[in-house]
């Protein structure tokens, strides 16, 4: 009789367009791929990347708008269907996740994944609720068989949050989607580029700390120096402040926001330079994504990622985080002198081929 396991779980809040919601569906369908048996609970089942969910994978719809509403149905699934690894995705899902598994009496592998800079992402929280914060991981997190960030600068961070000892943590840079190998039709974003001589790309959910106001500021600077056209994929509660700064500058017909893309692939390999703009990451999934396309890279500095993804510069520009100017410089450089796409291709399989996905494996069997 074989001792592999033969079921493995995953629990996230839903699939809108995230970053580890794809790393997720990167990881299930590696992990299908090898025969495994895969269950993907969701506290609501919804999202633009539903349609991408392998058809062989069994998608358990916890009905649980609310977080605290997942106990008890976790604590059922653990139960009665006894997976042998589960990975949960993101605080405080992740603290539900080990008191769930705990009041089951799970023997499933127990591996919780935080995509983002905690200390960032929750900065907003007034001196109580972060204190909560940081409690909470130290007490709970200890308690899993494998507690994953997906860079160095995160690693950092979480162990300065929660006071858990740094080397109790495994750092996996996320596993990234190659491009097609024939990309989907591009005439849409051919269309949107029209004649531009160059062409500008960044990727993102519109919402503050993404900072395309930034972008927008230096491209407008950018655009008085060059003819140039600027794409922002995605969509977001930050739209109509970004419209309406594109219409100050009066690039209404240069900075163009056509929405979300379950498929940026064709905008991609269509495209000359990407930018990130944003104020912190986790990792920077999307910069991986452009760096697999050959695109030139240009990234603020922030924490967590774009440092440890472009080895400090090698493989891309850095800049300060809002520096408009700055940005807009280093846009120009990229145009003017391009690094040898063939290498940064290499560093992104570099950083995010299969091995990533066969380390998430072990960690969630044990072997």
């Amino acid at each position: 009789m074989s001792t592999s396991p033969e079921r493995l779980a995953f629990l996230l809040p839903h699939l809108w367009g995230g970053g580890a919601e794809r790393v997720a569906l990167r990881l299930i369908e590696d992990f299908v791929a090898l025969g495994y048996d895969v269950d993907l609970l969701l506290m609501e089942a919804k999202g633009q990347l539903m349609p991408l969910v392998p058809p062989s994978v069994r998608v358990i719809d916890l009905k649980t708008p609310r977080i605290r509403d997942v106990l008890m149905p976790l604590v059922r699934y653990l139960r009665t269907e006894r997976p042998d690894g589960i990975q949960i995705y993101m605080w405080p899902l992740t603290v539900i996740g080990v008191v769930a598994h705990r009041i089951a009496r799970s023997k499933s592998r127990l591996v919780l994944s935080e995509h983002t800079t905690l200390s960032r992402h929750y900065g907003h929280y007034g001196t109580l609720r972060r204190h909560i914060l940081g409690l909470s991981i130290r007490l709970t997190h200890p308690l899993a068989d494998a507690c994953v960030t997906v860079s160095s600068q995160a690693a950092d961070d979480m162990a300065a949050v929660s006071g858990i000892d740094r080397s109790r943590m495994e750092v996996i840079y996320n596993p990234i989607e190659r491009p097609p190998a024939i990309v989907a039709d591009t005439a849409t974003a051919s269309g949107l580029w029209s004649d531009a001589p160059a062409r500008i790309i960044s990727v993102g959910t519109l919402k503050p700390p993404k900072n395309q106001t930034l972008l927008i500021d230096a491209f407008a600077l950018l655009r008085k120096q060059r003819p140039a056209r600027l794409v922002i994929l995605g969509e977001g509660e930050m739209r109509e402040t970004l419209e309406a700064r594109i219409a100050q500058h009066g690039l209404q017909d240069e900075v163009l926001l056509p929405g979300f893309f379950v498929d940026p692939w064709p905008f991609y390999t269509t495209a000359d330079v990407f930018v990130l703009s944003s104020d912190y990451e986790g990792y920077g999934n999307v910069l991986v994504e452009a760096m697999y396309a050959g695109l030139q890279i240009v990234s603020t500095d922030c924490p967590s990622g774009p440092r440890e993804i472009l080895d400090g510069g090698v493989y891309g520009r850095l800049v300060p985080c809002d520096d408009p100017t700055a940005l807009a410089r280093a846009m120009g450089e990229a145009i003017d002198a391009p690094i040898d796409p063939a290498t940064i291709k290499a560093q992104a399989e570099a950083l995010s081929g299969d091995h990533t996905s066969a380390r998430y494996l072990a960690l969630m069997t044990g072997r």
